[in-house]
């Protein structure tokens, strides 16, 4: 007995030994998710972008005739907001409400003169600033949404006659909306890109000519982009990777476009002629394709895309030849470009620059005899793309993009016999906003 009770006693102590021997098992901790980003609390930032306008001015003479033009103030616009989001979830998902103040400084400015009475017209907007509501989808750390609320500014309107300047200024209020994107750049800090319309009224003001009058309006298309930094909140959110944009993508877009086209009629042997405004508007719809290539956050690209338009104007020009009126129609009726894009990429966002060549069809029509014609040139913009998901519809190789485009496809002109030429350029300012189906992987990463 006592030689089985010594066996099982050195067995254990060879057993303990031998364990003894063994290395630790390594303990493994889950790899921790970056958290999700919560747009709750307040924020504050700087913006800044450009503004178009194509805005009706009538001067009523008081006997029965008047003038009627566009006036289309275009320049830089800048300034600050300040605002406060609530998430919550909904059936759609996450989504964001908020409200948000701006101030902005503006050079908005445009001048004309009209040859009968030879008067002039000056109209500028010295700055602005709304009131808004926001509600969005959030796709992790983006943010899509649409706004809209009360908006004013100080418009500045000047008519140069015989009996010299007679300056109109006064504060107009009105209302706005728009939409836009926001993506999380890291800490509190976020960048967006953002389209709004302003409508500041209209307003009727006596002129001292002999019981005239001038209604002005003042509509605004302010295209701009901006950085908001979160005060609290996700102070430690940190992107993930980069996602991977590399691959060949198809995709389709909607958007609206307006420009600011000169137009003239003149005598080439003489000189003199009258210039005038053409101001065609309206929404632009296509498809796009590109494939992009990606060293780290950098993303490298090439893209073209299809667009029809039905951006238009119509003019009648009184005094563009005694005793004759004439009726003129531009239309820009499709457009293309192939461009380059430079992007840089912060976890599933997608920051880009993009520029190259430009095309499109352009048709101008006098007293309804018209003169089309293709004509190339340039484009310059910039945007934001980011994962895109709805009700389930779309899976991870989905993107939206959000982008704004200026077009330039040159001055044109026609022979419209003797020694009199039709001069009419093309300058188109686009807000679009499309989805994007990415073949070789789905962009969009874990967070």
């Amino acid at each position: 007995m006592k030689k089985i009770l010594l066996g099982v006693l050195l067995a254990g102590t060879a057993m303990s030994a031998q364990a003894a021997d063994l290395a630790p098992r390594p303990y493994t901790k889950a790899p921790m998710m970056a958290p999700v980003y919560d747009w709750t609390g307040f924020y504050l930032g700087v913006n800044a972008g450009c503004g178009l306008r194509r805005d009706r001015t009538v001067h009523d003479y008081g006997n029965g005739l008047g003038t009627s033009l566009y006036l289309q103030p275009l320049g830089a616009v800048g300034g600050g907001q300040i605002g406060y989001n609530w998430q919550t979830n909904s059936f759609l998902g996450p989504i964001v409400i908020g409200v948000e103040a701006d101030i902005q400084a503006a050079d908005m400015s445009d001048n004309r003169t009209i040859i009968p009475g030879a008067f002039q017209y000056n109209q500028k907007l010295d700055w602005f600033g709304t009131v808004r509501g926001r509600i969005g989808l959030v796709t992790g750390p983006t943010l899509t949404y649409v706004t809209a609320g009360y908006a004013y500014g100080d418009a500045n309107t000047t008519v140069i006659g015989a009996g010299g300047p007679l300056p109109f200024r006064g504060t107009r209020d009105g209302w706005t909306w728009g939409s836009g994107v926001e993506a999380a750049l890291g800490g509190n800090w976020t960048g967006k890109i953002e389209y709004l319309w302003l409508d500041l009224g209209n307003r009727t003001d006596a002129l001292a000519f002999a019981g005239e009058s001038l209604r002005s309006e003042y509509r605004e298309n302010i295209f701009r982009v901006g950085l908001n930094y979160r005060i609290g909140g996700n102070s430690n959110y940190t992107p993930v990777a980069a996602a991977n944009w590399t691959g060949l993508y198809l995709g389709g877009n909607v958007g609206t476009g307006t420009s600011r086209d000169r137009a003239a009629i003149e005598d080439v042997n003489t000189g003199t002629g009258v210039l005038f405004n053409l101001a065609p508007h309206g929404f632009i719809g296509g498809a796009q394709a590109g494939y992009n290539w990606q060293s780290g956050n950098i993303v490298f690209g090439l893209e073209t895309d299809f667009q029809g338009s039905t951006m238009e104007d119509n003019r009648t020009c009184i005094g563009c030849t005694p005793g004759l009126s004439l009726d003129f129609n531009s239309k820009l009726q499709w457009l293309g470009t192939v461009r380059g894009r430079l992007g840089y990429a912060v976890g599933p966002s997608l920051f880009y620059a993009t520029g190259g060549f430009a095309y499109g069809d352009v048709k101008t029509a006098i007293n309804n005899v018209g003169f089309s014609d293709t004509r190339t040139g340039w484009t310059v913009g910039g945007g934001i793309e980011t994962p895109f998901t709805l009700l389930g519809l779309f899976g991870p190789n989905w993107t939206a993009t959000t982008e704004y485009l200026y077009v330039d496809l040159g001055d044109h002109s026609f022979d419209l016999g003797g020694s009199v030429a039709l001069t009419t350029g093309a300058q188109e300012h686009i807000f679009r906003t499309g989805l994007n189906y990415h073949f070789n992987t789905p962009v969009v990463t874990k967070y």
